[in-house]
């Protein structure tokens, strides 16, 4: 069995995606395709007991296009990190999942997550309705158990709400954050790799700004972070040109691969 966690950033945008709808900046007209950037989200892979497993972090807004983009061909489990529009506009799109394979799909999500899949997409658990997402509900523990593989679960700040971190293993996602408690930067140590929220330049209510993500990385020490969630403020050679060596921009359809230590699994 194969002891590698692949991972493959989908998108790595703000809200509004890069370019943004009306802007003529810099950014916005780059010619640099890591400057073009689809709203976040990323895919893990790894080896299961019963095959490959594929385990979606979020269904973005663009999930779509990603996975066209990507050749997805199959989604096993749904991760969300929670609920606002850009990080699950796209769960329609599961549909085809389920009709290629006829089999539902788990979404794990915390419970106020949940609750908004159950409201946004209330049609999508209608027992009635035909065509729609077979989907199946499952509220995110600590840790869960997913296809061989621990996963952890760790609550950030997200302004005035929360939102899930996940690690397995030696890496972890922290998207849409502003905030790490001591409790969860306990958890968050010995990292390989640390996929970090860094919205802009500036403070955000409700995102970590530049200078906060760099002191995120200095308390937390991670071998290797790669900052997503990124608007039109940041563009892509200027700042990492400036970032430390061991900070560098996500950027859509990178992928990263990293070993996936055996105390992490279930079997």
């Amino acid at each position: 069995m194969s002891d590698t966690l692949r991972v493959t950033f989908l998108g790595t945008g703000t809200s509004v995606g890069i370019p943004v709808i009306t802007c003529q900046c810099d950014v916005c007209t780059s010619d640099d395709p890591r400057n073009r950037r689809l709203r976040a989200s990323i895919l893990l892979e790894w080896e299961g007991p019963d095959g490959p497993a594929r385990v979606l972090v979020d269904t973005a807004t663009d999930f779509r296009q990603q996975a066209l983009r990507s050749g997805i061909d199959r989604v096993d489990t749904v991760l969300y990190t929670h609920g606002h529009a850009d990080h699950i506009l796209g769960l329609d799109e599961l549909r085809i999942f389920n009709f290629v394979y006829r089999k539902p799909i788990p979404l794990y999500g915390d419970e106020v997550t949940l609750d908004t899949l159950r409201r946004v997409f209330s049609y999508a658990f209608d027992p009635a309705a035909v065509g729609v997402p077979q989907l199946e509900l499952e509220p995110i523990a600590p840790q869960t158990e997913l296809f061989g593989v621990r996963i952890e679960a760790i609550p950030l700040g997200h302004g005035r709400g929360a939102v899930q971190a996940y690690r397995i293993g030696n890496f972890a996602y922290a998207t849409d954050c502003n905030h790490i408690s001591n409790e969860a930067a306990a958890r968050l140590q010995g990292l390989d790799v640390l996929v970090l929220d860094s919205l802009r330049r500036r403070p955000h209510r409700s995102h970590f700004g530049l200078e906060q993500a760099l002191a995120e990385v200095e308390r937390l020490r991670p071998t290797k972070t790669y900052l997503t969630h990124l608007s039109h403020d940041l563009e892509h050679a200027a700042l990492e040109e400036e970032l430390p060596a061991n900070v560098r921009l996500a950027f859509d359809e990178m992928v990263i691969e990293l070993p996936l230590p055996p105390e992490w699994r279930c079997e």
